[in-house]
């Protein structure tokens, strides 16, 4: 893979080099650091009562008994943190004016009381706190906890939620509208009634959850000299979780100091704000005692954010080439208890739905619906899987009506290279219009039928199925806009060692960000690759970022390392030219050492020129125009979105009998521009691919019609392992976007995009001889052999 001419490349060539990652040797060894490995002496731990009952007014809460429990240091209720704000994800719910603008969307506030003292609205919901020498005091004290409860009506579905005679989950509210936009391109209507061939659709992407190998966890310290709040969390967003904890309890924002530990695993479930996040700094003030809390298993399935659950009633119109000339989509999104992220999922879905496809006339609507269930975040991908899961679908049941291969009427429709910057019509994110950056669609259409060998699986299935087992193969496209502002922060200094010392706002949760970085980092100063330490995540060391979110961190923390890189550089060559007394231009840096460009010139290499001083621990004196800090921050503010796009193709094999889907051949093909780390980046699409066909095949959050979760432990919730992952067949092309000084694109949640359409696409070619069509998952067996049932052609004993 060769990315020469690539903008911000230098002498080294770091970027584009598969440099293994420094984190793993650390990490392998069990030598992480993640906030339970943090000891501090004196600590308590922390547990939770959580309400038993989806919907119900708390009539009294007994805690007295619990308070003579052995072990125990405090019990708080509702009452007792009544003088705390209630929490509100405020960034994450903020329209951007442009788009308040534009659309006028609806956007209603749902603060959530940090312990419930007038009613619960979901399983789960946190009622009351322990305190108490360790863990297991705490769990048994909130045994002796009494709450009594009345029960109120349940809503689980979010259709019956909007019926105009639902109870109200939000008394102050008019009803359990959370969010409504709505957007329209051209003239849809016309587009519809003039078109040779309309297909309109039901389908439903179902609930599940992001659950990551470590669970949330977070600890709080105050220092006793200078009273200063330490924090430690496995957040994603630490600057946004230091001003919310600075904001609940009255604390100026630099009397607060986050860091994000290792992380093990995040995918945007620990990338918001929680209840707990805020208690335990207060704990810790309180008490004047360290305090830990970290959720079990069954806390992470049923009482973090849930994800995914939405319904698209899609239409497409198409002439009688199978070109679209429209799309009609009206989605609903259970957003469960509360509003925690506003328009970030539904809006996503909004302006994703097109994909890669020329459509010239859109009406799309998307209602945000208030439901007595576990609230609803962002998860890898963020309404993209979901929406792309509606299309790709519809597209199949488009082709079917016009008598086109999948793989032909998707190539009829796609934007082309020749055609970009390309303008959709709608208006982004941000609210400025949406435009397609760069990228080659057909180009990894084409890779994909290839590498899928449609002729010869369609050879096969010409044969017929075998002992009830049936071939099928389906494809799914998509684009993503990468590179989420409104900026990130990196800060580069140079050591007296001559070490480099690169911070960044963005944490790592996974991602390879002290590989990846310092390669960036290494090809803008001049310098080795294993002379760079990296920092993330440390509200100290970067006073200002945002976080790991909304594949956006390679793109803004990369370009800002890679201007501070520079400037740095500059800095370094300036003041070697003062040092060796020639001029500046005379000079050039690579591998750590500055030397003269002519043959024999003098030379110092950067320990030199940083340890340097006339009196051993005393800085060298300047003129006050020429500074001795070899240091630069940088606030990189991108000017629009990078857009990234791929192309999946699967054959799998499914057994009429028993309903098991197996997964032959997986292929991919995904364009991320500028690639740093070939590995990083392939582990980091292989990673989503298999979160993508978790959801396809095996993980759902279920809920009966009285709110309880039936699916709270891992004997219920299915999540794959290795063995379920196929081998993938993997390709990429490079277009590099014109967005960003590098050309980078983000790929981190790429892969998790398309699986859920992929394979429902595939499943069903597969069971085309039954006529089913497929209109949710996940593809258990116990489903597909249900759909083969319906279908009343199935096979003897289904």
């Amino acid at each position: 893979m060769s990315h020469d001419g690539a903008p911000g490349r230098q002498d080294g060539n770091w970027i584009g080099r598969s440099v293994p990652r420094v984190e793993d040797d650390r990490l392998l060894r069990g030598n992480g650091r993640y906030v339970d490995d943090i000891a501090l002496p004196g600590g308590v731990e922390a547990a939770f009562l959580r309400s038993p009952h989806a919907h119900a007014r708390i009539e009294s809460v007994d805690v007295k008994a619990a308070l003579e429990s052995p072990g125990v240091v405090a019990v708080w209720t509702g009452d007792d943190v009544a003088g705390l704000p209630h929490m509100l994800n405020k960034e994450e719910l903020r329209t951007p004016p442009g788009l308040a603008k534009v659309l006028d969307p609806t956007v209603r506030m749902t603060p959530m009381p940090l312990l419930a003292a007038e009613k619960v609205l979901y399983v789960g919901q946190p009622v009351a706190l322990v305190l108490a020498e360790n863990r297991y005091l705490a769990e048994d004290a909130l045994e002796l906890i009494d709450v009594r409860y009345a029960p109120l009506p349940v809503l689980v579905d979010p259709e019956e939620a909007l019926d105009e005679r639902a109870p109200l989950l939000h008394e102050d509210l008019p009803d359990n509208t959370a969010v409504a936009v709505t957007a329209r391109v051209g003239d849809p209507d016309a587009a519809f009634s003039s078109a040779h061939t309309v297909v309109s659709e039901r389908f439903e992407a179902h609930r599940y959850v992001a659950s990551p190998i470590e669970t949330r966890a977070v600890s709080a310290q105050v220092d006793p000299y200078s009273g200063r709040l330490t924090v430690w969390s496995g957040t994603q967003t630490p600057h946004r979780l230091r001003e919310a904890i600075a904001h609940t309890l009255g604390l100026a924002t630099d009397a607060v100091h986050v860091i994000a530990a290792d992380v093990g695993g995040g995918f945007g479930q620990k990338g918001i704000l929680y209840v707990e996040e805020l208690l335990i700094p207060h704990a810790a003030r309180l008490t004047g005692r360290p305090v830990l809390w970290r959720e079990d298993r069954n806390e992470n399935l049923t009482a973090s954010s849930h994800a995914r659950e939405q319904i698209h009633d899609i239409e497409l119109a198409a002439d009688a080439d199978g070109r679209i000339v429209g799309v009609r989509d009206r989605i609903t999104v259970n957003f469960g208890a509360y509003n925690m992220t506003g328009l970030v999922v539904p809006y996503n879905s909004l302006c994703h739905l097109l994909g890669p496809y020329r459509v010239p006339h859109v009406d799309i609507d998307v209602t945000g619906v208030l439901t007595n269930t576990t609230f609803a975040t962002p998860y890898r991908g963020a309404g993209r899987p979901e929406t792309v899961f509606a299309m790709e679908r519809a597209m199949d049941r488009l082709a079917a009506a016009l008598g086109l291969a999948p793989e032909e009427l998707r190539a009829r429709n796609l934007v082309g290279p020749d055609e970009m910057p390309y303008a959709t019509g709608l208006v982004d994110r941000s609210g400025s219009p949406q435009s397609y950056d760069s990228g080659d669609f057909p180009e990894l259409l084409r890779r994909a039928v290839a590498k899928a060998d449609v002729e010869g699986v369609r050879a096969r299935q010409r044969e017929g199925g075998r002992n009830g087992k049936h071939l099928g193969i389906g494809f799914a496209m998509y684009i993503e806009a990468t590179g989420l502002g409104p900026f990130e922060t990196a800060r580069i200094d140079i050591a007296a060692s001559g070490r480099v010392r690169l911070a960044i706002g963005a944490p790592s949760q996974g991602q390879g960000h002290r590989t990846s970085m310092a390669q960036i980092a290494a090809d803008a100063i001049g310098v080795p690759v294993d002379v760079i330490d990296v920092t993330g995540g440390d509200t100290e060391a970067t006073p200002f970022g945002v976080g790991t979110i909304a594949s956006r961190a390679l793109v803004n923390a990369g370009n800002a390392t890679h201007r501070a890189g520079r400037l740095v550089r500059e800095k370094i060559i300036d003041a070697a030219a003062r040092r060796l007394g020639v001029a500046a231009d005379a000079l050039d840096l690579s591998d750590g050492v500055v030397s003269s460009k002519e043959p024999g010139g003098p030379s110092i290499d950067l320990a030199e020129l940083a340890g340097r001083a006339p009196m051993p621990g005393t800085p060298e004196p300047t003129d006050g125009r020429h500074g001795t800090e070899l240091s630069e921050t940088v606030h990189f503010r991108p000017p629009g979105f990078a857009v990234a796009s791929g192309a999946h193709a699967a054959v799998v094999e499914v057994d009429e009998h028993t309903g098991g889907v197996e997964i032959l051949h997986y292929v991919v093909v995904h364009d991320a521009g500028v690639i740093v780390n070939p590995m990083i980046a392939e582990g980091q699409v292989t990673g989503g691919i298999a979160q993508g066909i978790g959801g396809a095949l095996y993980e759902e959050m279920v809920y009966g019609p009285d709110g309880q979760p039936r699916t709270g432990t891992y004997m219920d919730y299915l999540v794959p392992t290795s063995s379920e992952i196929p081998d993938l067949d993997m390709d990429e092309l490079h277009t590099p976007s014109p967005m960003n000084d590098l050309g980078v694109k983000g790929l981190g949640e790429g892969g998790a995009i398309a699986p859920q359409a992929l394979l429902a696409n595939a499943v069903e070619d597969a069971l085309h001889p039954f006529g089913v069509i497929v209109r949710r998952g996940p593809l258990s067996p116990s489903r597909v052999r249900d759909l083969i049932r319906a279908s009343g052609t199935g096979a003897p004993g289904v």
